[in-house]
């Protein structure tokens, strides 16, 4: 029974008419089928399973194999049908879902952690089209989200990463300092291409990388080859994320980024879990949980109070500034603007080594994100003008900063867009329109769905209050030109 994927059992001795009906408008023949089967098996590394034709046969009568058995008909039928064909559809059980499609609360174990990156990655490569992941997954959020992520900070037992274990028979490969310092540098290079060209671009790159990576650490590996693999994982996934976000696959950005935080812990890495929480806490604000939000900031600055260099602390205030200011605290927020002013300070008078994670948060980052701290009070606080007075020298310093620097476009093109909510703010329609327009231009130039949704949502909110100004109006009938409406998937 072990080497055959099968439980024994049977749905009551009845056919599976559903297994039966998807299998014969495949065309494939049983001994086809098997053959597949036996394949993807192999892929996956379940060298147990041998299916043949009895097999195949068994299942038509309504046997129910077990795991991975359903999921690989699952992908077969589905990659046969160019369109999703669920184990449910084909009739047959699954007795739970696996973690990596359940939810957040995942086992924090390296072996774990890498099967279950392995796992995901595959899948988004496997079906890389919109919706797909985003169909199987549900976005957690309040004590269903913040809960795991605070065994974060529980200490592993050795404080040592956890390489994958050894298969039988299975032999080392040793890799040199040359190949880890290019898995670095290619992660280094992708984040650039991120910042330049939106997550539209490389997305599928990145994941295709994280998979290599993630099949590196299911080899054996030493101590500190699986802490430098994990590191390489945590910043792929991360950024596997950031890019999801961008298109609007928030299921899958966040499941990205809970699996980024695991392998980062089997990295011991504390400042990059930081990082990581930090982009969840976005993620929330962006989705109207800034409770969440700031629940996650604070873990990641508890998590790293001791070894986050002054830039990612800043970094850190400036994403707890936003949070206060959706919730409504002006007071807290303000003092969270100051405390990641004064801590930048301390960054670029200290002047040490950063990892490349971090060095996106230069002037320009640190101005753009307290000017929209500032504008997110000017909503909250129903339109406030004092608040907007406040975002609009800092909003300018931001942009006058991005307009110079071609590698961060897409933060370019979003606080042009903030700089013209501020002018909508204040009344001042005409000059939200020139910037608007200047956001427009470089919105075609990237592919960052997030960036689309942003101007579309600025223009609305123009063509709502001031619809009757004429550079409105030409600017609405722009942006329907040439940004068509694209839904984003949440």
């Amino acid at each position: 029974m072990g080497g055959n994927g099968t439980d024994g059992t049977t749905a009551g001795k009845r056919p599976n008419e559903r297994l039966g009906s998807w299998f014969v408008r495949s065309g494939w023949s049983k001994g086809e089928l098997a053959r597949q089967v036996n394949r993807r098996a192999r892929q996956m590394g379940a060298h147990h399973i041998s299916t043949d034709t009895s097999r195949v046969r068994r299942w038509l009568d309504g046997e129910q194999p077990r795991e991975p058995i359903p999921r690989i008909l699952s992908e077969l039928f589905s990659e046969r049908f160019g369109s999703v064909v669920a184990i449910e559809d084909l009739g047959l059980r699954t007795a739970h879902q696996t973690p990596s499609v359940s939810g957040v609360d995942l086992p924090w174990a390296g072996p774990q952690t890498v099967s279950l990156l392995s796992e995901f990655s595959r899948s988004d490569l496997m079906l890389a089209r919109r919706g797909f992941l985003g169909s199987s997954l549900q976005l957690a959020a309040g004590p269903a989200l913040i809960e795991p992520m605070q065994r974060w900070l529980v200490p592993t037992p050795t404080g040592e990463p956890a390489p994958a274990e050894q298969a039988p028979g299975g032999r080392p490969r040793r890799l040199s300092d040359i190949e880890l310092d290019l898995l670095e540098s290619t992660t280094a290079m992708f984040r650039k291409w991120d910042a330049q060209c939106g997550g539209g671009l490389r997305r599928k790159a990145v994941v295709g990388q994280l998979h290599e990576v993630t099949d590196l650490l299911q080899e054996p590996q030493p101590a500190a080859t699986a802490k430098r693999l994990f590191t390489v994982a945590a910043e792929l996934a991360e950024l596997a994320g950031w890019m999801s976000y961008d298109v609007g696959l928030q299921p899958t950005a966040q499941k990205y980024f809970v699996l980024a935080l695991h392998a980062a812990k089997e990295a011991g890495d504390k400042p990059l879990g930081s990082y990581i929480l930090s982009s969840m806490s976005r993620q929330m604000i962006h989705l109207g949980r800034p409770d969440d939000a700031l629940e996650l900031i604070h873990l990641a600055q508890y998590g790293s109070r001791d070894c986050a260099t002054p830039r990612t602390q800043a970094m850190l205030y400036a994403m707890e500034a936003r949070a206060y200011a959706n919730m409504g605290q002006p007071s807290k927020c303000k003092r969270a603007v100051r405390m990641a002013e004064d801590t930048f300070a301390d960054a670029t008078f200290e002047g040490g080594p950063e990892p490349d994670w971090i060095r996106f948060f230069t002037e320009a980052e640190l101005n753009g994100e307290n000017s929209h701290s500032y504008r997110d009070l000017a909503y909250v606080a129903g339109r406030s003008p004092s608040y907007a007075s406040l975002a609009e020298p800092v909003m300018e310093r931001a942009v006058e900063l991005f307009e110079k620097d071609p590698d961060h476009q897409r933060s370019y093109a979003l606080n042009l867009i903030g700089m013209a909510t501020v002018h909508l703010l204040k009344r001042e329609p005409e000059q939200s329109v020139v910037l608007a327009e200047k956001a427009l231009g470089v919105a075609r130039s990237i592919r960052s769905e997030r960036v689309n949704n942003r101007l579309r949502k600025t223009v609305d909110t123009a063509a709502r209050d001031f619809g009757d100004v004429a550079e409105v109006v030409d600017l609405t009938d722009r942006l329907t030109l040439l940004l068509p409406e694209s839904a984003e998937a949440v």
